[in-house]
């Protein structure tokens, strides 16, 4: 089905009408359902109660905020954090016997799914040279193994450590220590895939790049906009907080290319209403924008703002520069330029922008449709720019807020997890551990992907996730991974970056975020930050999936010991065996985190600084909130194309692939559809249920790239555009589609075309895997600049 065989077939496929409402009983009872058939009664009790409770541990799908400790739930999470949990708790196990029943081809034979659905890897696990299975390895020899490679290594920039966002502070922490003791700053991570576009254009516009708000905000709004995001998937929890701001009167302004469930009508199963009547009606006003309209479209609401004066002139003249070349140019923009690039009509902007002009207090929330552009950066900072005309940064009820995918996505970059790193965090890591870190700039997820496929990094060191299922360019991705000497990847489950390592390719298991981490010292917890730059304490409540498990503090620190020696005096031991060393550590490197140790113990962590969030002061190069300007893009779709954006079914988190069911959407049983509109369907010369390949051509016809066997659905998205899973069309995202600035794949902007399934078009790829094959693949989309 996505080029692996599935323990499911094209006849269990089934499609419905679309849901009208997000969560409900319905929901619940997956939860249950869920919940039960992988961890058991008693498991699902001691887990689900314990999930994001001040006293309990940190759920490993969103990084959405939980409330003050007085004011949770029981049941403080969603149907898509129950799964998560499921999924690592579970008590399905992948052992050594596993292993040897499986050759590693025949496990890349399997879908994702059914590899998720394996169980904990119980073991350490590694394929040598020239071997056909994994087979046991002891974790010293594991060790070795690693710093051999390493220490084989001509550079220290031959080696990339990249990191998902499950991972705590205190993993964090050590392993970019490791890293730049090492000597490299290749330290990519999840967020180069997801909101680099956000931190980017945050840091040059505001002086940092989190959110300006805490969750309280988000109740005091007047007007709510939600923008490139789909809570009802993605953020299920986001709908509790967003139905008690409409009750204390706030107004939601949705814009997003799918009127997807949650942003309709929100069924709360935690209230009366929510089970037996109508629920919550969520957005007021849904602007069904064309992919990539985005830039246009605030810029034409900057535009009715100046008109209309609807402007905080006092904030303006004290905490901002630029405002003056920015409304110059908004107020001449081209309404015509901006209906093209939007798809919307000029009286459905004016209504948007009339909401903001009538409210004190507004709060912008985004996610990955406005980041996976080739102009994210500049989207995210024509945001800002509207936030700034208004005032609305530093102001209680108001702010920017970047929903975080991961648990633990923006801790992990707080704690160091970065390839720019500034030299202040930098200073401070030689100030505490007597070293002088690398400062040359490393690697970010696309740059390694470039420097494995040409041989000039040799060692691929993943703490978490899929890295293979999540970049972009999968053939590429893959045979820059099948051509270095080591991969070594942290796992708890088996995915497809295991099938497809190095030379030598090492699976390191990992201990949960559900499990109990008792060390020399005793038990342990660790720490993490959500998307309003809150840090709290996590603790597991079960045992380890098996005895031969360890930490990821304890796996990071093993390595290092073993690479390093006594190199720079770093007590490696004495931080694995009490992660109060490390959180002295961080109290000293890490700005804000002075008294981490007491501060994180705290019931429900405390919050870091944010200047202008905190004072309205901006840490920019004039000290003021920069506004930018920057031309309307319009992309340009030649005809008989289409613009794919890549989404999340309902039924996965990121990568992992829960099950088969996309209830929302109205698909059951099946993965390989593709969302068109049914006047698109008949233009192209197809019928809705027609089987077809999805083509992109990159540099002329000189590189195809093709996701074969979609299913066309008919469905609500605007002309000329289209949806799809990832990561079944990641093959379709070029490497070399990136965002301007930020270099984050440009994911939600595929130009593609449908092509007859089964066509020999999709058989003449070619090797795109080639060393040196980054020349040539220069060209992008026809793009339209307009002012």
């Amino acid at each position: 089905m996505d080029g692996h065989s599935d323990d499911y077939s094209e006849a269990d496929l089934e499609v419905r009408s679309p849901e009208d409402h997000a969560v409900g009983a319905t929901a619940v009872a997956v939860s249950m359902k869920r919940s039960l058939e992988r961890m058991g009664p008693s498991r699902t009790a001691r887990t689900l109660l314990k999930l994001n409770q001040a006293e309990g541990f940190d759920c490993t799908s969103c990084a959405w905020p939980d409330p003050d400790p007085g004011h949770r739930s029981v049941a403080e999470f969603c149907e898509n954090g129950a799964k998560a949990i499921a999924e690592e708790a579970t008590t399905r196990r992948a052992t050594p016997e596993f292993f040897a029943r499986h050759s590693v081809a025949e496990l890349d034979d399997r879908s994702e799914y059914w590899l998720g659905q394996q169980g904990r890897i119980t073991h350490p696990m590694v394929r040598r040279p020239g071997g056909t299975h994994y087979e046991p390895i002891g974790w010293d020899d594991a060790f070795r193994l690693v710093a051999d490679e390493l220490n084989g290594l001509g550079d220290p920039g031959e080696a990339t450590f990249y990191t998902s966002g499950r991972a705590s502070n205190e993993a964090a922490f050590v392993y970019q220590l490791f890293a730049r003791a090492f000597g490299t700053n290749n330290l990519p991570d999840c967020s180069n895939m997801c909101h680099e576009s956000t931190s980017i254009a945050l840091q040059e516009s505001i002086g940092i790049g989190k959110a300006s708000v805490t969750l309280p905000d988000l109740l005091e709004a007047d007007v709510i906009v939600i923008a490139g995001q789909n809570p009802g998937t993605n953020h299920p929890r986001m709908l509790t907080q967003l139905e008690h701001a409409k009750k204390n009167g706030a107004t939601i302004l949705t814009i997003n290319p799918l009127r997807e469930a949650g942003l309709m009508r929100f069924k709360n199963p935690q209230t009366p209403q929510g089970v037996l009547g109508r629920g919550t009606d969520m957005s007021d006003l849904h602007l069904p924008v064309r992919v990539n309209g985005d830039l246009a479209l605030f810029q034409a609401i900057g535009s009715l703002l100046v008109e209309w004066d609807a402007l905080d002139h006092e904030f303006l003249d004290r905490h901002t520069s630029g405002f003056d070349a920015w409304r110059e140019h908004v107020a001449s923009i081209d309404r015509d330029a901006v209906t093209r690039s939007t798809g919307l009509s000029w009286a459905d902007i004016t209504r948007a922008a009339a909401l903001l002009r009538d409210s004190r207090k507004t709060v912008f929330c985004w996610a990955m449709g406005l980041t996976q552009h080739r102009n994210g950066v500049a989207t995210i900072k024509e945001v800002v720019n509207v936030a700034l005309a208004q005032g609305n940064i530093g102001r209680p009820g108001a702010g920017l807020f970047p929903v975080r995918g991961h648990s633990n996505v923006q801790g992990d970059r707080t704690m160091g997890i970065w390839e720019r790193v500034p030299d202040s965090f930098l200073d401070s890591l030689q100030t505490e551990f007597a070293f002088d870190p690398p400062r040359a700039h490393g690697f970010d997820t696309v740059d390694s992907i470039r420097a494995m496929r040409d041989r000039r990094v040799k060692v691929f060191v993943g703490l978490g996730g899929n890295f293979l299922q999540a970049a972009p360019d999968t053939d590429v991705t893959t045979a820059a991974l099948t051509g270095t000497r080591l991969t070594v990847q942290i796992s708890t489950k088996i995915n497809r970056s295991h099938l497809h390592g190095g030379r030598t390719a090492l699976i390191l298991p990992t201990l949960g975020r559900t499990e109990r981490d008792v060390q020399e010292s005793g038990p342990q917890f660790v720490s993490v930050e959500d998307s309003t730059c809150s840090v709290h304490s996590s603790r597991g409540p079960l045992p380890p999936a098996s005895p031969h498990l360890r930490s990821e503090v304890a796996i990071i620190t093993g390595i290092a010991e073993a690479t390093l020696g006594d190199r720079y005096g770093i007590d490696w031991a004495a931080m694995r065996g009490d992660y109060r060393r490390i959180r002295d550590h961080i109290s000293r490197v890490v700005t804000g985190c002075e008294s981490y140790e007491v501060n994180v113990r705290r019931p429900g962590g405390f919050v870091l600084p944010h200047p202008p969030r905190d004072s309205r002061t901006f840490e920019t190069a004039s000290g003021r909130g920069e506004f930018e300007v920057s031309p309307i893009e319009v992309l340009e779709v030649p005809d008989g194309h289409l613009l794919l954006q890549t989404l999340r079914s309902h039924d996965q988190f990121n990568t992992t692939i829960y099950g088969l069911s996309d209830r929302y959407r109205g698909i059951e049983g099946g993965r390989r559809v593709v969302f068109c509109h049914r006047e698109d369907i008949a233009a192209l010369g197809y019928t809705e249920g027609d089987h077809v390949d999805l083509i992109t051509r990159w540099d002329g016809d000189e590189h195809v790239r093709c996701a074969p066997g979609f299913r066309l659905v008919a469905y609500d998205v605007p002309r000329g555009t289209a949806a799809a899973y990832y990561p079944e069309t990641n093959p379709l995202v070029p490497l070399d589609a990136t965002a301007l600035k930020s270099n984050q794949p440009a994911s939600k902007s595929v130009v593609i075309r449908l092509g007859v399934a089964g066509s020999t078009e999709c058989d003449t790829r070619g090797a795109q895997g080639a060393v040196g094959d980054d020349e040539g693949h220069k060209s992008r989309p026809e793009v339209s600049h307009l002012s």
